[in-house]
């Protein structure tokens, strides 16, 4: 019975760390199975950079056909939960085909990134940008582990994020807004700056 359990483990552990993690403001996130999580906040035009880190479990050797880091955009539209549509893809290879013995480190950067919606988590669907890597393999499956992190428009006023996420995502969403909420919630320049595109899917968010 142990050897069928450790038959299904993941021959290694992955870990993917931004460059300046612990100095980049973090905001929570509400993930899908209802937990609260902490990630890095980013804004229009920086570059993401960080480090992937691969280490075996003791005793074994990874054999893969290469190692890759993708930026992905997502959104997912809660009535078809689990299929995702991919509306941002960058991918930096970062191994050629090999063995992997011990712990090993790749850098990667995607520079002045230009991400063209908001992270957005409402009630019919839910935009997320996450950092992908994938060790594939010819037998037992790829290895896949996935990191979030958060992107604002610079033009959202970040002191109240739980209401900017919502105001400022430039997704093709209808908004219906109570007058009320935004007299209270928004300062004038922003309901200025932060203009609500109109096209493509019609989402009653509140």
């Amino acid at each position: 019975m142990n050897f069928l359990i450790g038959a299904f483990k993941p021959a290694c552990n992955i870990s993917i760390t931004f460059s300046d993690g612990k100095s980049r403001k973090q905001v929570p996130m509400k993930k899908e199975n209802g937990k609260t999580i902490m990630v890095s906040l980013f804004q229009s035009k920086e570059s993401i950079a960080g480090k992937v880190s691969i280490e075996p479990l003791q005793g074994k050797k990874i054999e893969h056909l290469g190692v890759k880091v993708e930026l992905l955009g997502q959104i997912e539209m809660y009535f078809d939960r689990g299929n995702f549509y991919d509306f941002t893809s960058l991918v930096r290879e970062l191994d050629v085909p090999g063995d992997i013995y011990e712990r090993k480190t790749y850098p990667f950067e995607f520079s002045t990134v230009e991400m063209p919606y908001e992270t957005y988590n409402g009630a019919n669907l839910r935009l997320r940008y996450v950092l992908k890597v994938t060790v594939s393999r010819n037998y037992g499956g790829s290895i896949v582990e996935y990191q979030d992190f958060m992107f604002l428009f610079q033009c959202c006023d970040c002191s109240n994020l739980s209401f900017a996420w919502l105001m400022c995502t430039r997704f093709a969403i209808i908004l219906h807004l109570r007058q009320s909420t935004i007299a209270s919630k928004w300062k004038l320049e922003l309901k200025i700056a932060c203009t609500l595109s109109l096209s493509i899917i019609k989402a009653s968010i509140i």
